[in-house]
Parts: structure tokens; C-alpha cells; sequence
């Protein structure tokens, strides 16, 4: 759409995590109006979770003295599995218990309006490449770094989630065949394994195990636990072990962009998520960066290492309501709802 074509519409994103659940009205632009979060309590069960996801859409509309029928479309973003069709969440590991349940029309009784369900880190990308760091882009791989490691493919204004609604799941690409180390999903070798927070704290505590030293063990106590955040603080201050476990993560996080790139060769891989260390704001997520650029230079096609940008997103945590509602939109207009 054009810019002389942009409407006063509003969309309504929502994203769901397994702690928070976050909502947003978007204009037609990608320009946020209004947001609001809540818990998700997720173990009092789907219907709650349901009544959290309308509180905090009612809390954001209110934010931003929006009525309900303003809203054009209403965009749902969760944690998979899930049938994105028929709008059911199968099996999500996030929300336990939330089996079989058909979220998508839950909300949108609730609410009123139109409704689509997306997988959240294909929301947050649809997000980037809508309004983020790749609106310049036709095609962006997406890594999201947190808890665990998920992602998006958009290609031509396309979500690749494929056939049965597990497209573009990067976490769970296999990076080691032997000896592999052990993902939460029972499988060996996942990027997810060697890339996400779990991974990180992991690694950390066998390296102590080891008789390894680290300047982070002076700031554990019972108060303080260790987390991706305390290993971040120490490597920018210059702790070795902590600053090995990154660089050694934005390898393995350099391989499989490689491999994935390979196939995609996208205009851009955006790296997002809860653990990106500072970004550019601090010299080690300035090292990671870097250690995942020239890993892939050293393994990709000389002229895709050449072309491709490798950086980072810019959305943040309102990457996954934006793209739900850019999510929203996009079916809106293509006439699908």
C-alpha cells in the first residue's frame, strides 16, 4: 500500500507470552497509538488467559480514548504449536495446559471484531519488516534470542509458516548431528540449545564445574540469580569466561545463519529478542554482532556475504503487537477477513 493509499484505520495487536500479555492499537502506518500490558497468569488456564488478553486490549483502547469499533482488525499473536488456520493453540510449551483450544475465536467474540492468529515470532518479524528495521526490505530472516529461540521468515510480504502452521521455526535447526547438546523439546543439536538464555546459563554452570573462574560468581547470592543479563554485565566488564560464552553463542548463531541463508537469501537478518546484549549501545553486543557477521562471512557465498546485512532489530518489545496487527492488516486487505 502507498503511502497516498494509507487510511485513519486502527488495528489492535495482542502478544502473548507465557508472562505478560501485551496490546497495541497501530495506525495504518505502523505507528503505535496506544499500548497496555497485563499478566498472563497462564496456569489459571486459557479461558483467563483469554480475559487477560481482553483486559489489556481494553486497557490500551482506553489509553488512547479508542472505541472498539474503530478498530478495523484484530491481530493475535501466541506461542506455538498451533493449527494458525483453524486459529487453535495445539500444544504450547509456554502455556501449559492451553491444549486444543480455539484462542483465535475466543478473542474475537470477546472483542467483536475480525480476528487472525499468527505464531508470535512470526508477528514480531511481520513486525520488523512492516515497520521496523526492515521496511526497506522485500525478504528478512529473524531470529528472536530469549528463554528460547524462535523466529520469522517474510518473503515478498509472505509469513513462511508453512503447510501445518511450523514454518520458519530457526530455533530448531540442527547445528550439531554427534554428540549434540540437549534441547527442552527433547531433540539434540538445536540451534535453540547453543542460542537461547537456557542454553547460556547452562554452558555458564558447566564451565564452573569445571573449575572455570568468573567474576560473575561474586554476584550470586540468594537474592541474585544468575541470568543472561549478569553474564552480559560481567563481559562488558571484561569477565573472560563470560565473554567466551557470547562469542562462542554468536558462532553457532553465525553457522546456522549461514545455513538458513543458503536457502532464503534474504535482504536482511535481523537479530531480536530479550537477549541482545546493549545491541550497539555496549561493546559486547558490538562483539556479538560482529562474531555473527564474520562467522557468515567466513561460511556464506562470497556474494552473499558481501550483500546480505546482518544487525539488529529496532522494535524492541513492541515488535510482537505491532506485527500482530500488521499481521491483521495484512489479511484485512488481501481480503481474507
Amino acid at each position: 500500500m502507498s503511502e497516498s493509499e494509507k487510511t485513519d484505520r486502527l488495528f489492535l495487536g495482542i502478544d502473548v507470552g507465557g508472562t505478560n500479555v501485551k496490546a497495541g492499537v497501530v495506525d495504518d502506518a505502523g505507528n503505535v497509538v496506544s499500548r497496555a500490558s497485563v499478566p498472563t497468569e497462564a496456569t489459571l488456564g486459557p479461558d483467563h488467559g483469554v480475559a487477560q488478553m481482553v483486559l489489556a486490549s481494553r486497557q490500551a483502547l482506553q489509553q488512547g480514548a479508542i472505541e472498539i469499533d474503530r478498530i478495523a482488525a484484530i491481530g493475535l499473536a501466541t506461542p506455538g504449536t498451533m493449527d494458525i488456520p483453524n486459529g487453535m493453540l495445539l500444544d504450547p510449551p509456554n502455556l501449559p495446559g492451553w491444549n486444543n483450544y480455539p484462542v483465535r475465536q475466543k478473542v474475537a467474540d470477546a472483542l467483536g471484531r475480525p480476528t487472525i492468529l499468527q505464531n508470535d515470532a512470526n508477528a514480531a518479524a511481520y513486525g520488523e519488516y512492516w515497520a521496523g528495521s526492515a521496511t526497506k526490505a522485500d525478504s528478512l530472516v529473524f531470529f528472536t534470542l530469549g528463554t528460547g529461540l524462535g523466529g520469522g521468515i517474510i518473503v515478498d510480504d509472505t509469513i513462511v509458516q508453512g503447510e501445518h502452521s511450523h514454518g520458519s521455526e530457526l530455533g530448531h535447526t540442527i547445528i550439531e548431528i554427534d554428540n549434540g547438546r540437549l534441547c527442552k523439546t527433547g531433540q539434540y543439536g538445536t540451534l535453540e540449545a547453543y542460542c537461547s538464555a537456557t542454553a547460556l546459563i547452562q554452558r555458564f554452570h558447566e564451565a564452573m564445574e569445571a573449575g572455570r573462574t568468573s567474576s560473575v560468581s561474586d554476584r550470586m547470592d540468594d537474592i541474585t540469580a544468575l541470568s543472561p543479563l549478569l553474564i552480559a554485565e560481567e563481559a562488558e566488564k571484561g569477565d573472560e569466561l563470560s565473554i567466551g560464552l557470547i562469542l562462542e553463542m554468536a558462532r553457532c548463531l553465525g553457522t546456522a545463519t549461514t545455513s538458513i541463508v543458503h536457502v532464503i537469501d534474504p535482504a536482511i537478518v535481523l537479530l531480536g529478542g530479550a537477549m541482545t546484549f546493549g545491541r550497539h549501545e555496549t561493546k559486547i553486543g558490538r562483539m556479538f554482532l560482529e562474531r555473527v557477521r564474520q562467522e557468515f562471512c567466513e561460511r556464506a557465498f562470497p556474494v552473499l556475504a558481501e550483500r546480505i546485512t546482518i544487525d539488529y532489530a529496532s522494535l524492541g518489545g513492541n515488535a510482537g503487537f505491532i506485527g500482530a496487527a500488521g499481521c491483521a492488516r495484512r489479511s484485512l486487505i488481501r481480503g481474507l477477513i
